[in-house]
């Protein structure tokens, strides 16, 4: 039997609109959702990257400085210079014999100058088993004065932008090729140093120590400012300072600190 014309039916125009407006509405939603999980992912990233780099930067730093004054047993004979030394709002230059001066940076970073006897034990050897300094490379300058005993080790630590991508990162220095500069960690806007003497009530700034104080340090404290990535909103930090402040450039800071004791200060003998 063949059914009746009025038995067949096809769908109104409403009934399309309503299907279609509920559609768009289900693909609204899970693209908003997947959005605002893809920005959660993102932030989470964001300061799971900061944090590491903060992390890594006071590490790195901090053992540097522990070693400061270091001398081997059977080098105690050994006086160098002063074996620390710092700026503020700048990083250390100069020879690595005599002692450094202090050379202003773009982003008022603070810099620091760490001297100590290296040997196959207190630093990594090099492939050819050599005293290395902070970035691997072996030492070798000055060695005649320890003969095989040691060698004297200088490095230098700051913050500044690459001069290709513009990005912050924490440098360093060492004398295994004077006034070669390498990144170590990206990130790091700012390195904020201050500086505790024997018997001081508190800290101060590398500009308020005199040139005789500086074997008198016994502790340091350290900060690190870090910057992500851009996140397209404003966002709230305390900076090394204490001091809060809104990033009007869309980029998330942190700043990390850490106090560091001397292991080597002798009473007032590098």
């Amino acid at each position: 039997m063949m059914p009746h014309a009025h038995d067949v039916r096809g769908h109104t125009l409403i009934e399309l609109v309503i299907a279609l407006a509920l559609g768009l509405i289900v693909t609204a939603g899970a693209v908003s959702l997947y959005t605002m999980q893809r920005a959660a992912f993102d932030r989470a990233n964001n300061a799971l990257r900061m944090r590491d780099a903060g992390l890594t930067a006071l590490t790195v730093v901090g053992q540097q400085l522990q070693m400061a004054g270091f001398v081997p047993a059977d080098a105690t004979q050994y006086r160098a210079p002063t074996s620390l030394f710092g700026c503020s709002g700048g990083h250390p230059t100069g020879t690595d014999d005599s002692r450094p001066t202090c050379e202003t940076l773009t982003g008022k970073s603070d810099g620091v100058a760490v001297r100590y006897v290296g040997d196959s034990v207190s630093t990594w050897p090099s492939a050819t088993g050599q005293t290395t300094d902070c970035l691997g490379q072996a030492v070798t300058a000055n060695s005649a004065a320890l003969g095989d005993r040691g060698v004297p080790v200088v490095n230098r630590f700051y913050a500044k932008a690459s001069s290709s991508t513009g990005e912050p990162e924490l440098y360093c220095e060492g004398n295994g090729k004077t006034g070669s500069a390498q990144p170590l960690v990206e990130g790091v806007e700012r390195l904020r140093i201050k500086y505790w003497l024997a018997g001081a009530a508190n800290a101060i700034d590398a500009w308020a120590v005199t040139a005789d104080q500086w074997a008198n340090v016994v502790a340091v404290d350290l900060c690190v400012l870090v910057r992500g990535a851009p996140q397209g909103q404003r966002s709230r930090y305390v900076d090394c300072d204490g001091v809060s402040g809104i990033a009007t450039d869309l980029r998330p800071r942190q700043a990390f600190w850490r106090r560091v004791a001397l292991r080597n200060y002798a009473g007032g003998l590098s």
